[in-house]
């Protein structure tokens, strides 16, 4: 009879149940920036590029020194 009381009182304790949702959607929201992060750090990086290529062709000094 007491173990059956037990596995009931288990059964519809729920006191966990927020904490995995939040570990769920935290874990979804991470997932999703990193997916954002991979996809746009490329054309980020040719863009860098491309940028300082073109301030080298217009002769930008870079702070500090002197031509």
């Amino acid at each position: 009879m007491k173990l059956f009381k037990l596995a009931k009182t288990f059964k519809n304790d729920e006191s966990g149940a927020v904490t995995v949702d939040w570990v769920v959607l935290t874990a979804a929201i991470v997932g999703l920036g990193i997916a954002v992060l991979m996809s746009v750090s490329g054309s980020t990086t040719d863009l860098a590029d491309s940028i300082g290529d073109k301030l080298d062709e217009t002769g930008v000094m870079e702070h500090g020194t002197e031509e």
